[in-house]
């Protein structure tokens, strides 16, 4: 047997080379195409909106209550909600409370809100906040 005859047999020849060759091309091109739809559909081409919070202080009022202040930093006319959290000194949230935020012309605004609890806390802060 020749070598010609053994790349027959085993399907090594020009043809085939030829046909996974364009098989590869085909599916890179299609990766292409998948990627760039999917990059337009999740809007990560266009710009979203933005949303920035960072704690100011906590002050503890009462063995049952804390206040929280902190600021957030939206796009104009955005509505908003913040989860916030007061804290023991094992790190167990002992009080939580969610705040709806409206709309402002401002971008950067500081609120304070007083959170109750149901033991002693030692900190207070920010869970997360989210656009509404």
């Amino acid at each position: 047997m020749t070598d010609l005859d053994l790349d027959a047999r085993y399907g090594r020849t020009p043809d085939a080379r030829r046909r996974t060759r364009w098989i590869a091309i085909g599916a890179g091109v299609a990766f292409a195409v998948a990627f760039v739809a999917w990059l337009w559909w999740g809007g990560l081409l266009g710009a979203p909106a933005q949303l920035q919070a960072r704690d100011i202080g906590h002050e503890i009022l009462a063995p049952d209550l804390v206040s929280v202040t902190w600021q957030l930093t939206t796009e104009p006319g955005v509505t908003s909600a913040c989860a916030v959290q007061a804290l023991n000194e094992a790190f167990g949230i002992v009080g939580w409370r969610v705040v709806e935020l409206p709309a402002s012309d401002e971008p950067t605004r500081t609120f304070t809100v007083q959170v109750r609890t149901a033991e002693p806390a030692v900190t207070g802060l920010i869970y997360r906040c989210w656009l509404t």
